[in-house]
């Protein structure tokens, strides 16, 4: 059974409703559901209050991520609720308020009504700004209108990220640099940067088993990124975790939150919850999510509690991913005597490969190394 404790400091609430469907878009996700937007809306605050309902304490809150989906869709009316709701029984006075925006999906007047709401941070996915490709992937926005959000953005938020996909098919290594030169000289704090990855089931998927569309090679792919955060780097945006750049002081608390392995919880379709030693996940199906909520039952469907060989592989992980790495002595609480030994020769072997590093009892990933990370936690494991 999950319990939270009294460090409990994100949450995260999915929207899963989208205008359209991504060609390469594997999470819960429903396009053209907008009818079910109201009663979504109510078993989600359901399951926020009933929730809050059951602690013995009021969570003082650094992070809420509003994610999808599509939650630049999300009615303002129905919005300004929830973020009441939120304020009513969480402590979110300093929280980090995140939403993923769509460009093409933001309405007149709804960047200021996000303001008023204590929405503080944008995430905007913006993805390419090749249009041709952005319409092979069903994305109904245009690089006009990226570029457009983002300015107008800033007149309100200081704090706006952008998402752009690494690896599209159709994008060449000259238009890549192009499109993040332009990205940079706009008034951005935080940068994802994202290897293209193809989930089976999505269309892109078939695309590519059909010859239909062709994926750059993986080598350039390496090299762009290398040349990527170099550049990002100059720039001032520095990578604090694998995919992500951040100016100074704007790293994304809720993602630290991930990485780090610190509680969170969930709500919504398919959201998932950690508690530190136990993971649930939400049902997926709208219908028998919503029904859970009116029959005033938990919506989890899965449970599993972690065990110390998938702690010891989740923080080795996550924490090769981030620029301050990991610490080898949280990891050799976990292992025996004979582990550790094990450990320490691997250690070396990779070190002397130029694949990690070691500084003050933690090892990270070199720049050789970053690219190869599931090969290294692999072998340091193994």
């Amino acid at each position: 059974m999950i319990s939270f404790p009294d460090t409990l400091t994100a949450l995260y609430i999915h929207w899963p409703f989208c205008p359209y469907r991504c060609r390469f878009c594997p999470f819960v996700a429903l396009a053209s559901h907008n009818q079910f937007m109201p009663t979504y809306h109510d078993a989600l605050t359901h399951e926020v209050k009933n929730f809050a309902k059951k602690l013995d304490y009021k969570p003082d809150l650094t992070s809420i991520f509003l994610g999808g989906g599509t939650p630049s869709t999300y009615p303002d009316e129905l919005l300004l609720d929830m973020t009441g709701i939120l304020a009513n029984v969480f402590v979110i006075d300093d929280s980090e308020i995140t939403i993923e925006v769509n460009p093409g999906t933001v309405r007149p007047g709804q960047l200021s009504s996000w303001e008023r709401m204590g929405i503080n941070r944008l995430s905007i996915g913006v993805q390419t700004l090749n249009d041709i490709v952005l319409q092979r992937l069903n994305r109904r926005h245009t690089a006009h209108e990226s570029l457009s959000l983002i300015k107008r953005a800033s007149d309100r938020f200081d704090n706006l990220s952008v998402d752009l996909i690494l690896g599209l098919p159709g994008v060449s290594t000259r238009e890549w640099k192009e499109t993040l030169r332009r990205i940079v000289s706009l008034p951005i704090k935080h940068l994802s940067l994202y290897f293209l990855t193809v989930h089976e089931t999505t269309p892109l998927y078939f695309d590519l088993r059909k010859g239909n569309v062709t994926l750059p090679l993986e080598d350039e792919m390496i090299d762009l990124y290398h040349w990527s955060a170099e550049f990002l780097d100059q720039e001032g945006l520095q990578r604090y975790e694998l995919s992500n750049f951040a100016r100074p002081g704007y790293e994304s608390r809720h993602n630290k939150v991930y990485w780090q392995r610190k509680p969170y919880k969930g709500f919504g379709l398919g959201a998932c919850s950690f508690d530190g030693t136990t993971r649930t996940a939400n049902e997926k199906n709208l219908s028998r999510y919503i029904e859970y909520m009116r029959s005033n039952q938990p919506a989890t469907v899965f449970e599993e509690r972690l065990t110390t060989q998938q702690v010891v592989m989740e923080t080795m992980m996550l924490g090769l991913r981030c620029k301050e790495g990991v610490s080898l002595k949280d990891i050799a609480a976990h292992l025996k005597p004979d582990q550790r030994k094990q450990l320490r020769k691997r250690v070396t072997s990779l070190k002397n490969k130029n694949f990690i590093a070691e500084r003050r009892g933690s090892i990270m990933l070199t720049p050789a190394g970053l690219v190869l990370e599931n090969e290294i936690v692999t072998q340091l494991l193994r």
